[in-house]
């Protein structure tokens, strides 16, 4: 069982900002070392608890900061600067923490942000492997012995190795009625070590190594209705929950793209040697060198750019009124969109780049440098961006409004 730390309190954005620095820099050291022998960053996340920062999006009056979803993107981005896995190990705790925000009772907030006030961390399990689509769940609820009975087999489930409660998804199956509950899915809240739980550290990717995101099974684990979240009430809504999910994921590669700039620009500056041709006597009086550094930086920062649209707007969905929450979620799904794309070419661009302009020296193995490129390809695999300029041209040409739920 993961240890549970007793979590600092964070009042404001500036100090979840601050903070998120402070572990950055910490987190930053050996990231590398980390990625590359696949050593899980156990006493980083116990850390990363302990700060608090994983409760700013507990509501006020549940005794959290109750801080906007812009603030979590942009600590998630600091983070993915200094080390993308550690900040994709949160995704869905905030993203599940969402959900109980929208849709889950009273008591069910209390309890569960009451553990996540304490130090408490939620993974996700939720992707299958074998369905004809990512959205099809073969996970089942099924009522038995007075009771409900939990089983089936998840994929790609981050952060399960660090997590205290699994968010389980389930679809119902209870064809005559008996266990009181409406069709459909569900969202099972559980604890970690829980018996017919059973976590396999299988996660292969070339990138983001040290994520936890394997294998669960679970088999004849018992459940209880006041565990369970209905999932339609959060995806359906024009609240911006998948335009949040999909935020996170804008931050870390954009966070990627920034840490990817910074290894290149510390090295050209320290161990680069020029080209012969340049006739300067060091790699960074290369005017070739510092035109394609400026490209760069362009493309750093108009993911950085977009990516703070993309949060203004999604903030904008969570002070929405009923008149205008459907204008608003729809203007923060397009905006999200925008800045996936943005995000995703500046990851994959700047990561591959690093290593053109700072010279064959930056390859060796022992260095590391390959852990952006191995970072940004298999995180951008995430969903496609393809689907995103859909999204926006339909919207454009159509005014047919984006999917609500997104893929998180």
């Amino acid at each position: 069982m993961n240890s549970t730390a007793i979590a600092t309190r964070i009042d404001s954005a500036e100090q979840a900002l601050s903070t998120a620095r402070t572990l950055a820099a910490h987190f930053a050291t050996g990231a590398a070392a980390r990625d590359r022998d696949r050593k899980l960053p156990h006493r980083e996340i116990d850390e990363l608890s302990a700060s608090g920062l994983l409760a700013i999006t507990v509501p006020a009056q549940y005794g959290g900061a109750d801080l906007a979803p812009g603030v979590v993107a942009e600590v998630i981005r600091i983070l993915a600067a200094a080390d993308p896995n550690i900040a994709q190990i949160p995704h869905s705790h905030f993203v599940y923490l969402n959900l109980l925000r929208l849709a889950g009772t009273p008591t069910q907030q209390r309890d569960l942000f009451s553990d996540v006030l304490g130090g408490g961390r939620i993974a996700n399990a939720q992707s299958e492997r074998g369905g004809k689509t990512i959205a099809a769940i073969s996970t089942t609820v099924k009522p038995e012995s007075g009771g409900l009975r939990l089983d089936g087999s998840k994929f790609y489930c981050t952060g399960s190795l660090y997590a205290h409660t699994l968010a389980v998804l389930a679809k119902l199956v209870d064809p005559s009625g008996e266990s009181g509950l409406e069709p459909g899915e569900y969202v099972a809240f559980i604890p970690a070590d829980i018996a017919g739980v059973r976590i396999v550290d299988d996660w292969n990717g070339l990138g983001q190594r040290t994520t936890g995101s394997g294998t669960i099974t679970f088999e004849a684990v018992t459940v209880y209705p006041k565990q369970l979240v209905a999932r339609a009430k959060a995806i359906n809504a024009p609240a911006g929950y998948g335009a949040f999910a999909q935020l996170l994921h804008v931050a870390i590669d954009a966070g990627i793209a920034s840490g990817a700039l910074r290894a290149a620009t510390e090295f050209a500056r320290t161990k680069s040697r020029p080209w012969f041709e340049a006739a300067v006597d060091r790699a960074v009086d290369d005017p070739l060198l510092i035109q394609r550094f400026g490209e760069l930086a362009v493309e750093v920062r108009t993911a950085e750019a977009t990516l703070s649209a993309a949060a203004n707007a999604v903030d904008a969905t969570f002070s929405s009124t009923p008149a205008n929450a459907k204008e608003r979620a729809a203007e923060a799904s397009i905006a999200v969109a925008t800045a996936k794309i943005v995000a995703d070419r500046a990851a994959n661009e700047v990561s591959s780049a690093l290593f053109e302009v700072s010279g064959t020296r930056s390859a060796a193995a022992d260095l590391g440098l390959d852990h952006f490129w191995r970072n940004a390809r298999t995180h951008t695999l995430h969903d496609p961006v393809r689907w995103k300029y859909q999204h926006i041209g339909r919207a454009l040409l159509h005014d047919s409004p984006p999917p609500l739920h997104g893929v998180i």
